[in-house]
């Protein structure tokens, strides 16, 4: 990390002479090229101060007193420097300008809110959460950042001073700025209303500056493939071994419902028979820790025997060699102009078509789909029960029946 530039200045504020005709000591704070004045509540007559070692001239109890106590205004800053540095704290002249008047929770700052909640969620990585979500706060933050110094011309912001008018210009920056789409907009709101939320319970904010905002998710309509699309995939013969890897766990997925960051870290261990000799994945999905009990269909067993002796599998300790989920997903695309297929390929369109096409479908319950899934009840497996064609033509057949049998 760049170590940020950072100094202490005293001077005369001489345009603005107190009643006795004697200037006011100011302390210039500077750090990354921003800067802040803090009067020290000290005065000198400007013909007895020597503005190049920033001090009184002479050698007089007075003098001396006042240059004490300037080199004890000086420590106490540089204190508070590396204490920050120590901690790992945002280092800003808000912080350290807050710190120095012993300003207390009250005058926390949004990053420094935002970095220790990150730095606490990343050390949670694998337990209560994923990468992808804490990268998410991280990238939140960041936009913060940029938000502020666009906007405000800031480089951070007391929590107090946040309102509902500063949530609704950073949406109009994430929509603007950074072309988020609205789904998008809003799990970053939410990520701040969480650390609006911490500084609530900690008796830091008093009032939420989000009450009166409304979260509404539009409705996402992501792709699945149809039966004949996930059949020609798995049919396709590859000549590169990359793309065919890739189609395996993509297939494989198909038909566990696995996420990416379940399938990446899917190892031997997660795999179990039952007493008849059944195969089953028993395993907590990394993104909310439910247990999924999904059986292995004979399809997705065969590919598991597959790579059961492939190299990184077996240095990893690993069912699959998944690459990263960005590559994947470019991988994934290459495979969508090689079979055909005009829909967006990405590792949860496999969730999708797992759902839709090879579950429900084919008749499984909504109710045991949402246990592979992992989910917590069915109302949000609904979010994956799209309406095929074929299941409304079968409907159909049986009204057809139903009046050509009277």
């Amino acid at each position: 990390m760049r170590r940020k530039s950072f100094s202490i200045l005293f001077f005369l504020r001489k345009g603005k002479l107190l009643k006795n005709g004697q200037a006011p000591i100011c302390m210039r704070i500077t750090v990354d090229k921003k800067s802040c004045d803090i009067l020290i509540r000290r005065s000198i007559p400007i013909d007895q101060w020597n503005q190049t070692k920033e001090c009184a001239k002479g050698k007089s109890r007075i003098a001396d007193e006042l240059n004490l106590y300037i080199e004890s205004v000086r420590a106490k800053v540089l204190k508070i420097h590396r204490e920050l540095e120590i901690d790992g704290k945002a280092i800003t002249v808000e912080t350290i300008r807050n710190r120095y008047q012993g300003l207390g929770l009250e005058n926390k700052t949004l990053l420094e809110a935002f970095d220790e909640h990150n730095k606490e969620v990343r050390a949670l990585i694998g337990k209560d959460f994923t990468e992808k979500t804490v990268m998410r706060y991280e990238s939140t933050a960041e936009y913060l950042k940029d938000f502020l110094k666009k906007e405000y011309r800031l480089s951070d912001i007391p929590l107090r001073e946040i309102d509902l008018n500063f949530i609704r210009k950073f949406e109009t920056y994430l929509k603007v700025h950074r072309n988020n789409a609205h789904n998008s907009v809003v799990n970053r709101l939410k990520n701040i209303k969480k650390i609006i939320g911490i500084a609530l319970v900690n008796g830091v904010l008093k009032q939420d500056p989000f009450l009166g905002y409304k979260f509404r998710l539009e409705e996402t309509h992501i792709d699945f493939l149809t039966q004949e699309e996930l059949e020609t995939l798995m049919n396709k013969e590859f000549s590169i071994p990359r793309l065919e890897t890739v189609r395996d766990i993509f297939v494989f997925c198909c038909f566990t419902a696995l996420a990416f960051t379940d399938i990446h870290a899917l190892s031997p261990e997660h795999l179990v028979r039952d007493n008849s000799g059944a195969l089953w994945i028993r395993k907590n999905r990394q993104k909310t820790n439910n247990m999924c009990n999904i059986p292995v269909l004979s399809i997705a067993e065969k590919l598991i025997d597959k790579y059961s002796s492939h190299p990184e599998c077996i240095e990893r300790n690993r069912v699959f060699p998944v690459s990263s989920n960005q590559r994947m997903n470019g991988y994934l695309k290459e495979l969508a102009d090689i079979c055909g297929i005009t829909k967006k390929l990405t590792t949860h369109v496999a969730r999708h078509t797992a759902a839709t096409v090879v579950f429900l479908a084919n008749n499984v319950s909504m109710e045991n789909v949402a246990k592979i899934l992992g989910h917590s009840n069915t109302l949000m497996t609904q979010h994956y029960a799209k309406v095929l064609d074929n299941s409304i033509l079968r409907d159909m057949a049986n009204v057809e029946a139903h009046f050509n049998n009277r």
